[in-house]
């Protein structure tokens, strides 16, 4: 956003918004914000005595000013011109390097703090539970993290060294100006609320106009955002809706300029009357010093004190401005702040315990004991859920959509806390567990792969970094991914592109495979980890996979007939409790839940799949379910 004045513009006026969120000043919130200064104390220090010296440092060129007037021009001594001259220069010169000093301390201090802050932040929401960033909009997080963290550069550097600057400058101002000549002091001083006042009138207006166009700033920033993305300008494409979304565009984007034009408009009238106004205070200086001396009404003001004096209130006109604005400043920063210690505040109920366990989970039972789960206090997801998978048996889970089969393998790992009853794992409840060392236990493939953006190998070794380019060939071999590898200019170093975008979905999700390979877990979650794969590809991970699930406990989230049918068991999901538990033939023979799937759902992949083998059309590259490509 452009400079706005003096007195005005974001720094002059609390948006609505602002007033109604202002955070209650208190003395735990000042002391907090205070405890991430007070490790660069003696930085600070150096920077108040920076400042304290700049301001009186400032003052002297006005005050050599009267002296050049009254003693070398005057008294016509060229000798003193030059050295006071000299001398002013000096003064000057001196000013701006402390002021450079005091800058670059001021900066450093600035961003040790920012440095210290993200630090903070950053470890602490990485440990913040999985239902945190299903909850929170991930744009909010990048701004705590990022764009508040950031403004908090701007308050040291500018709100706090602003108000001690201007309170520096303004007390030494008018400390020479009432030892120079009270009586013009106190005129220069009557002056400056005609400055003031219809700066803050016509700011509260053009402040009006700037949110209007801020706003409409946002809406072309949301319209740009989502129709330029990748999935937003693909839409648009098979849409055919070009032509309205570039209508849309225009219109919107003529009303940020017509609204731009009008507050540039009003800040060229409004310089033009603050110049205007700028000069009667020098003028009822000069008036009223000039009739001093000719009605002899004050014998000892001389013209060099008049001129000074008038140098000296033009640099009180500024200071005194961004004082009347310090409890916007004051508010905003403690607003800033604030969000910052929300975020530092919002509890984590997902923690390791002290002294957590670290048993022995190889070929361990899990244990479901009457788990009870609800995102939402006034609904229950699960109820009563209440099974055993024995170790290294490996069971599948089906269900409807929302049934909650997701949720019941989460409870696992302690993506989510069991609202009641308990997850046992080698007989510990996982809740006693080390966290990190149950997780590491865990090797869990998901549906939706994702993916870094960076080479196939480092999204591998993201699973175990000790591995070996032999060990790293192994997994993809195992999850036929490394002939397709081998295949690329760049091999191992091809890069996969944002989530994953340059590989197929198949190619993901084999890539998933070999990276759970590599972690080499003891326990097994598989949330369809084969359903973007051709019947050939999905065959040869499904021989990978027996062989990697054999001697592990292992639970499968299946939609796919052939990966049930493997199961030791399975377990049928159906609002929130399991309906149904037996071998397929048992379930079948029930015909409740599971037989009701098997016709609607299991059935037509399969008569999908027999059919298209029949006529030979499964090809290697080739999907088996149509929309799923390689």
């Amino acid at each position: 956003m452009p400079p706005l004045g003096r007195g005005f513009g974001p720094r002059g006026f609390l948006t609505d918004e602002e007033k109604q969120n202002q955070p209650k000043i208190s003395a735990a919130l000042i002391r907090r914000i205070l405890s991430y200064l007070k490790p660069y104390w003696f930085q600070f220090l150096l920077v108040f005595a920076a400042i304290l010296l700049s301001s009186v440092v400032g003052l002297l060129p006005s005050i050599i000013t009267g002296r050049i007037v009254d003693e070398a021009l005057v008294g016509r001594n060229m000798q003193l011109l030059i050295r006071l001259l000299l001398l002013a220069f000096v003064t000057l010169a001196a000013s701006q390097i402390i002021g450079v000093l005091e800058s670059y301390i001021n900066a450093w201090i600035s961003q040790r703090i920012i440095f210290d802050m993200k630090n903070q932040m950053y470890d602490h929401l990485q440990h913040m539970p999985h239902a945190f960033f299903t909850s929170e909009k991930q744009g909010d997080i990048i701004t705590r993290m990022n764009t508040d963290i950031s403004g908090v550069s701007s308050v040291i550097s500018g709100t706090l060294s602003s108000i001690v600057s201007n309170v520096a400058v303004v007390v030494t101002t008018l400390a020479a100006l009432f030892t120079m000549s009270w009586r013009l002091a106190l005129v220069g001083i009557v002056v400056i609320p005609l400055l003031i006042l219809p700066t803050r009138s016509v700011g509260r207006t053009r402040w009006k106009i700037l949110s209007d166009s801020q706003a409409k700033n946002d809406e072309m920033n949301q319209l740009v955002n989502e129709t330029l993305s990748v999935s937003g300008s693909l839409l648009v494409k098979l849409f055919t809706r070009e032509k309205q979304e570039y209508d849309k565009f225009v219109r919107v984007n003529g009303e940020v300029t017509a609204l731009q034009l009008k507050e540039q408009r009003s800040g060229k009238w409004f310089h033009v009357l603050m110049g205007m106004f700028t000069q009667i205070g020098p003028l009822l200086i000069y008036f009223a010093g000039g009739w001093f001396i000719i009605a002899r009404a004050d014998t000892a003001l001389t013209v060099g004190t008049i001129t000074a004096t008038v140098a000296l209130v033009n640099r009180l006109y500024r200071p005194i401005e961004s004082l009347l604005n310090i409890h916007v400043d004051f508010t905003r920063s403690l607003a800033l702040f604030t969000r910052i210690f929300d975020y530092f505040d919002m509890p984590n109920p997902i923690t390791s315990p002290e002294n957590g366990k670290k048993p022995d989970v190889t070929n361990a039972d899990i244990v479901y004991d009457h788990v009870v789960f609800s995102y939402d206090p006034e609904k229950e997801l699960l109820r009563d859920i209440h099974f055993t998978v024995p170790g290294g048996k490996m069971y599948a889970i089906v269900g409807g959509s929302g049934s909650g089969k997701s949720t019941v393998v989460n409870l696992i790992p302690r993506l989510y806390d069991v609202c009641g009853g308990a997850v046992r794992l080698a007989g510990v409840d996982v809740r006693e567990f080390d966290l990190s060392y149950l997780r590491g236990q865990i090797g869990v493939v998901t549906q939706e792969t994702y993916l870094f953006n960076g080479t196939i190998r480092e999204n591998l070794l993201y699973a175990n970094e000790r591995a070996t380019q032999a060990d790293i060939e192994r997994a993809c071999t195992i999850a036929n991914l490394h002939e397709f590898i081998a295949a690329q200019p760049d091999g191992y170093e091809t890069v996969v592109g944002n989530r994953g975008l340059k590989l197929s979905g198949g190619e993901k999700q084999r890539l998933s495979i070999a990276r759970v390979i590599l972690k080499d877990p003891k326990i097994l979650i598989l949330d369809e980890a084969t359903s973007a794969l051709d019947s050939i590809s999905e065959s040869a991970i499904q021989d990978a996979l027996e062989v990697l699930m054999e001697g592990r406990t292992s639970i499968v989230i299946a939609h796919r007939l052939s990966t049930i049918l493997k199961a030791d068991r399975i377990l049928v999901v159906k609002d929130g409790v399991i309906a149904e538990e037996g071998t397929h033939e048992e379930l079948l023979e029930k015909e409740g839940t599971y037989r009701e799937l098997y016709e609607t759902q299991f059935r037509q992949v399969l008569d999908y799949e027999t059919e298209h083998e029949k006529h030979g059309e499964h090809k290697e590259g080739k999907t088996a379910d149509p929309g799923q490509p390689l």
